[in-house]
């Protein structure tokens, strides 16, 4: 079998799931999760689609879930909902004996894709030839296993959006400059807001394999940032906020520190998904929000919180397309194929890539 075969074998699911009602593959879902009890684990990140969600045992970011699921001790199964970099660090932070499936291989992520191992060793290659030894590469926890383990071989970190600014302000303390992957405008958002000019900041072109920079002077430089984004955060603009500030005042814009500078600067405040989440709940009744970031969390906001009026940035974004890739048919499949003893998707980390990278993950925790 080929390596294609065996992808679309692992991928797709039996015609017969085709003929069942939404409602017959909830039923067996549900039957099963009861089946199975501690058995199985099954978070669901918050861009996850609602009729996955109803089963989640636990929903959260992609670091969150991944460290309670290393807290479940007693399930064999994690059946993870989210995208695959996030079932790779429920893999490094989970026990021996527990199996993390992710419902479809197909569900990745473009941001973290936009960085692998290859460009990433090529760029450091270029880059200490320049600079030599005064460089240290931190990560987003969006990107690869890999990344993760280079950044943890070369004495950096991982960094989420919530604690970006104390590990930017961490690695500068360690080295003269640092390569912030793979996520450009949370790295410029973070770097700027410590107080970092623009012109102390160039970007890595992978594509190229530039250094792309205004500086007059490149020893001045501070923050190398990666060439990478988030397709659905970089689809809100400052024409946008623009439009709400004239035609609907009343609205506090709220964006994910994903999106671009010129927008998060635009916005009344910007913040983790964890950060939204909890200022829009803690936010006045009949407040109105128009928030910056994935769209099935903020329909799942506005229900969540029928007292106040929450809507789009971006009324015409489409949901997370690779994180949508889960589903009811992938994950009725994926709980079946546990029941049958026949686990597929199941993600593994080799253990070298696992250690350098659990290096990176605890000198930021």
């Amino acid at each position: 079998m080929t390596i294609l075969e065996t992808f679309i074998k692992n991928t797709s699911v039996p015609d017969n799931y085709s003929f069942m009602t939404a409602k017959e593959m909830e039923e067996r879902i549900w039957e099963i999760k009861h089946q199975l009890k501690d058995k199985l684990f099954l978070p669901a990140h918050h861009y996850q689609k609602d009729e996955v969600v109803q089963f989640a045992d636990v929903t959260g970011d992609s670091l969150q879930l991944a460290k309670i699921s290393a807290e479940n001790k007693q399930a064999d199964y994690i059946v993870f909902c989210g995208v695959h970099f996030m079932a790779e660090t429920a893999d490094m932070l989970s026990k021996a004996h527990q199996k993390v499936i992710l419902p479809d291989l197909r569900a990745g992520c473009s941001m973290a894709d936009m960085a692998d191992i290859h460009q990433t060793e090529r760029a450091w290659n270029e880059l200490t030839q320049v600079f030599g030894d005064t460089i240290i590469p931190i990560t987003y926890v969006n990107s690869t296993a890999g990344i993760k383990a280079f950044c943890g071989k070369h004495g950096g970190a991982t960094v989420t959006s919530s604690n970006a600014k104390d590990m930017v302000k961490w690695a500068l303390q360690q080295k003269k400059r640092l390569l912030f992957l793979p996520d450009q405008h949370l790295g410029r958002n973070t770097a700027y807001d410590l107080g970092i000019q623009l012109d102390k900041m160039a970007v890595w072109d992978p594509i190229q394999n530039k250094l792309m920079y205004d500086s007059s002077d490149m020893e001045q430089l501070k923050v190398i940032l990666w060439k990478g984004h988030c397709s659905v955060h970089e689809k809100f603009t400052v024409e946008q906020i623009n439009d709400f500030r004239k035609n609907q005042p009343e609205y506090n814009i709220i964006v994910h520190p994903e999106c671009t500078l010129e927008v998060v600067q635009a916005s009344d405040v910007n913040g983790s998904t964890h950060f939204i989440i909890e200022t829009i709940k803690k936010a006045k009744s009949g407040s109105k929000w128009a928030v910056g970031t994935e769209m099935n969390l903020v329909n799942r906001l506005s229900n969540m919180f029928p007292d106040k009026e929450i809507v789009s940035l971006n009324p015409n974004l489409c949901p997370c397309l690779t994180m949508n890739r889960i589903d009811l048919p992938h994950l009725l499949w994926s709980l079946e194929k546990i029941v049958e003893n026949k686990p597929q998707n199941i993600i593994k980390v080799d253990e070298e890539t696992k250690n350098y990278a659990i290096l990176a993950l605890n000198r930021m925790m």
